[in-house]
């Protein structure tokens, strides 16, 4: 059985999930706590960050882009990467995107400072960190709706990772409770539609102790 080693709210953890669970790969979950610098973990992937796959095989993959990447070509049958040139640049594009640029202004500041910094013991959020992140995640919502108002998938006529990427995030802010989803009705329907996929079910059964979801986290109408 293939292991993936993670952490529950990451989004590059969950982003990989999704992609194995839509190729309809078994897998085992396995949580890794990076932070701690396990030896035998730091042997599988030396920058110790999650997630990492270890096929049956004992290949092992790291970082979750080229996990994705490895996926597609190990496993075609089920397309996510693009079918053209044009379309894989975009994919890509958009994936990059996500686990960049929304990382970069969202994520390290609502994420980040909300669960990993508690978990941590580094204290309580900061405010203007809190206070950037909400105002960020409104520019990002506004462009997952007209990516979504004007194309069938957020990278063109096919579901890619690029969408697996972006719900990946908003589904560990929505398990905070952290969107507003009155912000963009495109978005919320392309969600909606997202985590109405049998991928997703594992995710939106996902519980943590001391944590509780909103209401509405695994309801698929909203």
């Amino acid at each position: 059985m293939r292991i993936l080693y993670h952490l529950p709210l990451s989004p590059y953890s969950r982003k990989v999930r999704l992609v194995l669970a839509e190729k309809r790969l078994p897998f085992e979950l396995r949580v890794e706590k990076s932070w701690q610098r396990r030896p035998e973990y730091l042997a599988l992937n030396p920058a110790a960050t999650v997630p990492t796959l270890v096929e049956d095989n004992g290949l092992v993959i790291p970082d979750s882009a080229v996990i994705c990447e490895y996926l597609d070509e190990a496993y075609p049958d089920t397309n996510l990467m693009g079918r053209t040139i044009s379309e894989r640049v975009e994919v890509r594009r958009l994936a990059t995107w996500f686990d960049h640029k929304f990382s970069d202004e969202v994520g390290r500041n609502l994420l980040w400072e909300k669960s990993m910094k508690q978990a941590l013991g580094l204290g309580a959020p900061e405010a203007g960190a809190l206070r950037a992140g909400y105002a960020n995640i409104k520019n990002h919502l506004n462009y997952i709706g007209w990516l979504a108002e004007n194309r069938k998938w957020l990278a063109g006529a096919n579901l890619s990772v690029a969408d697996f990427a972006a719900a990946a995030f908003l589904s560990s802010l929505d398990f905070l409770g952290d969107v507003d989803w009155t912000l963009s009705a495109p978005a919320k329907d392309w969600y909606a539609r997202m985590k109405s996929r049998p991928s997703f079910r594992a995710i939106l059964a996902d519980r943590m102790t001391g944590l509780a979801p909103p209401p509405h986290y695994s309801d698929l109408d909203f």
